[in-house]
């Protein structure tokens, strides 16, 4: 069962890709980033932009042609507009600081949870309930939102705790009297 139609990642301006050998490279304003391909998948190069094709018609191929375009795809985004989420402290007395690169916690601990920015990320509270996490590596961003998430879950009784903006959490009704 063989695709027909190869589409192509479009040239983007400002950013430069090139394929050395088995590493896909892209860099723009917002940074570099590598891919090393896989041995089941083939890159190349042409007018409409970076054609990903697999070697063999295995199961395994089809599958990593796929997923081989969705991540060059997003490195040439990443590396020409970046990506961002945003999370959202609920909770009496919770908030959040920054303490030069680093984010400072408070959510209800006997202490401060000091978050420290890892290299390629941009953290930033632009008020005391709200976290921004901004990078180029869309897998890095959504892996630190995550991580900062783990810390405090929202609860499902009052709903308090760290959530992405725009996430629903089921409400459970409490203890009936």
């Amino acid at each position: 069962m063989s695709r027909t139609g190869k589409k192509p990642i479009p040239a983007v301006s400002g950013v430069t890709v090139a394929i050395n050998d088995r590493v896909v490279t892209a860099k723009g304003p917002k940074g570099e980033q590598s891919l090393t391909l896989m041995d089941i998948v083939n890159a190349k190069q042409t007018d409409q932009g970076i054609v990903i094709e697999p070697a063999n018609d295995t199961q395994e191929a089809r599958a990593a042609w796929g997923t081989t375009r969705a991540l060059i795809a997003n490195m040439v985004k990443g590396v020409k507009d970046g990506f961002e989420k945003k999370l959202q402290i609920q909770g009496v007395g919770f908030r959040a600081a920054m303490q030069g690169k680093d984010l400072k916690l408070s959510l209800g601990f006997s202490h401060e949870v000091v978050y420290i920015t890892p290299k390629g990320i941009t953290l930033a509270a632009p008020t005391q309930t709200e976290v921004t996490v901004s990078g180029a590596d869309k897998q890095q961003v959504g892996q630190v939102a995550a991580n900062i998430r783990a810390y405090r879950k929202p609860e499902p009784y009052k709903g308090k705790g760290v959530r992405y903006v725009g996430e629903y959490i089921a409400r459970k009704e409490g203890k009936k009297k």
